[in-house]
């Protein structure tokens, strides 16, 4: 029985370790194939720092209850117990063989009992978490609908044996010992203990080395299982996930969310005024995303997280970042020995690599190597365009997922090159480009029109709005109102506007605006894909921006729409504009907090808040609103299910604004059939966008009779200004609010 425990054992190892090993520096080697990416190098002692906090702090799988703690145990079991591999090896050759030095520790033996037993708890609760969410059972609403089930079975069950081995060996090395009653050493083994004393020490020892024998061998035909898969990711990621939060896109350790990078080709910033003649737009090819995007495919460990979030998933579109993921993972890796033999295609589809170079390449490879990157099914394409114009750029996907993949960057890359190479992009998008293009705004509206907003406030509150630099000097400015296109055009959201700037006039506060000088930041451009528009937008912008406010003592910029204050505050210092932005709702708050504004006139009803992405998962803005709705008197505040970090969309975002949406459930129907739920009186947001979005999709439950005639959508600033407000005389209109 030793002897062959031994052999068998050996050979396992032997043969485990080498093509794990060779897997690995198999996908090093296809991670190589992205292209450079010198940012993901800085600040190498605070990556350090944010990988041992998200993995020994499970910061986001933790977010999700018992799952994120029994994941922990599994996580930390796997690496720490790691010596108990060690030990089973010794005892082929000894069944009494103990570690030197902390082998007989108490406090070693209690470890490994202790985690030995709660890694198995761990891993039986995931099991039984993925055997109630199973795709047969719930469909869609699984988050391992599209995940690789036997992959993830197997790696289970793998775990599962090999801590069943653990807690055995323990018991047989109690009873070889002679234990004969509880202690710390055999704190849950014992039972097992005293169950095995009556057996001979022969037996005993040939168990040893049948237990020690099938713990290598599950472990070691796990090594060689993955060894053959390398794009298993949900067992490539216990290695993989490290170096891919190490190599996050932020070197501080926050999110890939609120600004987009900068296009690049070949690892630099494209310079949009003089590109070089090789300059590559966009993604069209796998081996165009950078390296650290193929490391991302490679690292998903299909958990679903960001699927069970995704608006678009939510609502039957056949977007999935999981699936989009894994579809690129599967492309790269399929075809990698095309590219590893030096193939590929210039910008014409001219083949690079030579006859000779790819004759020894897999059939599969060069055929996968064939396929459009956007393409439809006809087409054979790896992501349907339908996918790539489903996505809102929510960051959902990016908030949930554990080992930090970067989805939206990965989506916007890939639309840059549709919209600006193969001009292929949902018509009615086309539209909105072309009024950026010709009047600076996505509506096409005369420039002029930017002002009449502050002509209606003039005629019906009396308040004078200062155009910088015209009426009033910047010197005498304490913030720039940065109105929008949204704000300064759209009749819903020019009530918001309205209501903040008579706000900021109650509060005393010295504002001013840009009027006509004002023109889309570009944030609905870039994010389309069209990133030439953005930067002409942007540069224009950040030059007005950089006169206006030259002899200001503070470049202090207030936004309302949370797109602009995004863009202004995290993506014009990519252009050289560098403003201290806040958003309508953090001022506000701030002048209540200082007892500038005063709520005191009640506004009766059952409130919900709808978080806007852009201001909440963008930029972590969440409180302000709340808190200024809790100081205005009379409103009960009421969460939605899906809320703050797990907020749901409205629909709007990712330039989906300018977009018909075709396929399945409205985004802003689900998201406020969820409202309705709650039976509110008010919804209320912070972002024009949302207020369009929500209060079109109230106006027809209205018509359907699905939703009370009271029922109004409202940003804060207009909830605030109803309540700080003078009681208006009898039969005067009451303060301005949207009519849903």
């Amino acid at each position: 029985m030793q002897l062959a425990a031994i052999v068998i054992s050996l050979v396992t190892f032997v043969i485990g370790t080498a093509l794990a090993a060779r897997a690995a520096m198999y996908i090093f080697r296809v991670v190589r194939t992205g292209q450079s990416d010198p940012t993901r190098f800085g600040q190498p002692a605070q990556r350090v720092k944010t990988v041992a906090v998200e993995f020994v702090g499970h910061t986001r799988m933790n977010k999700w209850g018992v799952v994120g703690v029994a994941h922990w145990f599994v996580a930390v079991g796997f690496f720490s117990l790691v010596l108990t591999i060690v030990n089973a090896f010794g005892q082929l050759f000894d069944a009494e063989f103990a570690l030197p030095v902390i082998g007989h520790w108490m406090l070693w033996q209690l470890f490994v009992e202790l985690l030995g037993t709660l890694t198995t708890l761990g891993i039986l609760t995931l099991m039984v978490v993925r055997l109630l969410s199973l795709p047969s059972k719930s469909g869609r609403k699984s988050r391992f609908a599209g995940s690789i089930a036997w992959q993830a079975f197997y790696v289970e069950y793998t775990i599962l044996g090999i801590g069943l081995c653990i807690t055995m060996l323990r018991a047989l090395e109690g009873a070889l010992a002679g234990v004969d009653s509880y202690g710390p050493e055999h704190l849950v083994s014992y039972p097992i203990v005293s169950a095995l004393s009556g057996l001979s020490h022969g037996t005993l020892e040939n168990l040893v080395y049948f237990f020690a024998m099938l713990k290598i061998c599950i472990s070691f035909a796990w090594a060689t299982t993955i060894g053959l898969n390398p794009s298993m990711g949900v067992a490539w990621h216990r290695f993989l996930g490290f170096f891919n939060i190490y190599f996050k896109r932020e070197e501080d350790g926050g999110t890939a969310l609120g600004a987009l990078r900068p296009m690049t080709s070949g690892g630099q910033p494209i310079d949009f005024e003089d590109p070089a003649d090789d300059a590559v737009f966009g993604v069209s090819q796998v081996e165009h995303f950078s390296w650290k995007g193929i490391l991302d495919f490679s690292t998903c460990t299909e958990c679903g997280r960001c699927q069970s979030q995704c608006p678009a998933w939510n609502t039957g579109k056949p977007l999935s970042p999981k699936l989009l993921i894994m579809s690129l993972r599967e492309h790269a890796f399929g075809k990698a020995p095309y590219l590893l033999a030096g193939g590929g295609k210039d910008m014409e589809g001219e083949e690079r690599a030579t006859a000779e170079q790819l004759k020894d390449v897999p059939a599969a490879a060069l055929a996968e190597a064939e396929r459009p990157l956007i393409g439809t099914a006809e087409e054979n394409g790896v992501i349907d365009p339908d996918v790539l114009w489903s996505c809102t750029t929510c960051g959902a996907c990016v908030e949930q997922c554990p080992v930090d993949i970067e989805h939206i960057d990965h989506i916007v890359d890939m639309r840059r090159y549709q919209v600006m190479i193969e001009s292929s992009f949902p018509t009615e998008a086309g539209t909105m480009l072309k009024n950026l293009e010709n009047k600076g705004n996505p509506w096409g509206m005369a420039t002029k029109a930017r002002l009449d907003w502050v002509k209606e406030l003039k005629k019906e509150t009396g308040i004078e709005v200062p155009v910088i630099g015209e009426d009033i000097d910047p010197a005498e400015v304490e913030y720039l109102y940065w109105v929008g296109c949204a704000g300064a055009l759209e009749d819903r959201a020019k009530k918001t506007t309205k209501a903040f700037a008579e706000l900021l006039h109650t509060a005393g506060v010295q504002f001013a605006i840009l009027g006509k000088e004002e023109s889309c930041t570009g944030d609905s451009a870039r994010r389309l894909g069209n990133e030439f528009l953005f930067q002409m937008l942007g540069a224009q912008n950040v030059e007005t921006l950089n006169a206006a406010l030259e002899d200001a003592p503070k470049k202090r910029i207030v936004a309302t729409c949370p797109h602009c204050f995004n863009t202004i505050a995290n993506e014009y210092p990519q252009l050289g504009g560098h403003f201290e932005v806040i958003h309508h709702t953090q001022l506000l708050q701030h002048l209540i907090d200082e007892g500038k504004l005063v709520p005191v006139n009640p506004v009766e009803g059952l409130i919900t808040y709808h978080d806007p992405c852009y201001l909440g998962r963008h930029n972590k803005v969440y409180s302000p609103p709340r808190e200024i709705m809790d100081k205005v008197p009379g409103l009960r505040q009421q969460e939605m299910h899906r809320h703050k970090e797990r907020g749901f969309c409205c629909g709007a975002g990712g330039a989906r604004m300018w977009m018909e949406e075709r396929i399945g459930k409205r985004i802003n129907t689900e998201r406020v059939d969820e409202a309705l739920s709650l039976n509110p009186d008010i919804v209320s947001t912070a972002c024009p966008f949302c207020l369009v979005m929500l209060s079109d999709s109230v106006n027809g439950k209205k018509n359907e009779g699905a939703a009370k005639e009271h029922l109004k959508v409202v940003d804060v600033a207009q909830l605030l200004l109803d309540s700080v407000k003078a009681t208006p005389p009898a039969g005067a209109e009451q303060p301005e609010t949207v009519d849903a």
